[in-house]
């Protein structure tokens, strides 16, 4: 398997990847400290062992645009979460983040719903502090918080209400990059056509 899969993995990143460059909408859902799209070996354990976007995926001339190329290591937070999740559902490989704010959660269970997906909560007020004051350990928090909530599952978007000095992010999770991407790239759609008109 070794670098065969790893090179498959390479392909489908840059093909998810593509996918989001081209989809304005979700340019208004990118948070501040930006986006990543992360795919997970089988056996992944560790961040390095999580395909990701280096540098993120940012805003250009109104575009989505990944800072820089694909490779393992490239995320921390959204591997970690990940990683998290797994330990649940292995079947999840691949994960985005993007923003939270109050216009998205009052539309988001609609969508969920209408979709048949379920929407987990992580409210970061309910963290603990040991966990707000150990380096890492706030994605696993997230993680397990999510999956209490959500009955012992895992939710196919955990919505983050964010916390002091944290920037609420969401995440849609899947078994692969083009899928996360694709309801990523929907999702938004169908939440600027449900925006009000400025």
């Amino acid at each position: 398997m070794g670098v065969a899969e790893d090179a498959e993995m390479v392909a489908r990143m840059r093909e998810a990847v593509k996918r989001i460059e081209g989809c304005r909408e979700f340019a208004g859902i990118i948070p501040e400290v930006r986006t990543n799209l992360v795919y997970a070996r089988h056996d992944a354990k560790t961040p390095a062992d999580v395909l990701a976007v280096d540098g993120r995926i940012t805003v250009v001339a109104g575009m989505p645009r990944a800072a820089g190329s694909v490779r393992f290591g490239a995320s921390s937070h959204v591997a970690r979460l990940l990683l998290a999740v797994r330990g649940h559902d292995p079947s999840l490989r691949a994960a985005i983040n993007f923003a939270s704010n109050p216009a998205l959660e009052g539309w988001l269970p609609g969508y969920c719903k209408g979709r048949g997906w379920e929407l987990g909560l992580a409210d970061r007020k309910n963290e603990p502090e040991e966990v707000r004051q150990t380096e890492g350990a706030s994605m696993r928090w997230k993680a397990e918080e999510a999956v209490r909530r959500a009955g012992g599952k895992v939710p196919k978007i955990v919505y983050d209400r964010g916390g002091w000095g944290k920037e609420p992010v969401s995440v849609i999770f899947g078994c692969e990059p083009d899928e996360v991407a694709g309801e990523a790239c929907e999702l938004a759609k169908r939440f600027a056509e449900a925006r009000p008109r400025a």
